[in-house]
């Protein structure tokens, strides 16, 4: 059973993925991209964990910790740039 709740949960969030591309692609503004872009890290970070249930490897929980925090950083250096227009004070 856990084998078929991790394949639909593999989908969902792949196609989560390819929604958040379209909208990286196609948004009207720089702050919708950022969104996009912190979404898209979260997606990720969910499909590096199911893939670490799936292969019940250790790694890949760390991995998306690491992730995690890079994504975090940069998502709020980038938009620290677009408000100031510099990240470094």
């Amino acid at each position: 059973m856990i084998h078929y709740a991790l394949t639909f949960a593999f989908g969902c969030f792949g196609l989560g993925l390819l929604f958040n591309l379209y909208r990286i692609f196609m948004a009207p503004g720089v702050i919708d991209r950022v969104l996009a872009l912190d979404t898209m890290v979260i997606n990720i970070i969910a499909l590096l964990i199911l893939y670490g249930i799936s292969t019940h490897s250790d790694v890949y929980f760390e991995a998306a910790m690491l992730f995690a925090m890079t994504g975090f950083v940069s998502t709020v250096a980038y938009c620290k740039f677009i408000l100031r227009g510099d990240i470094i004070e």
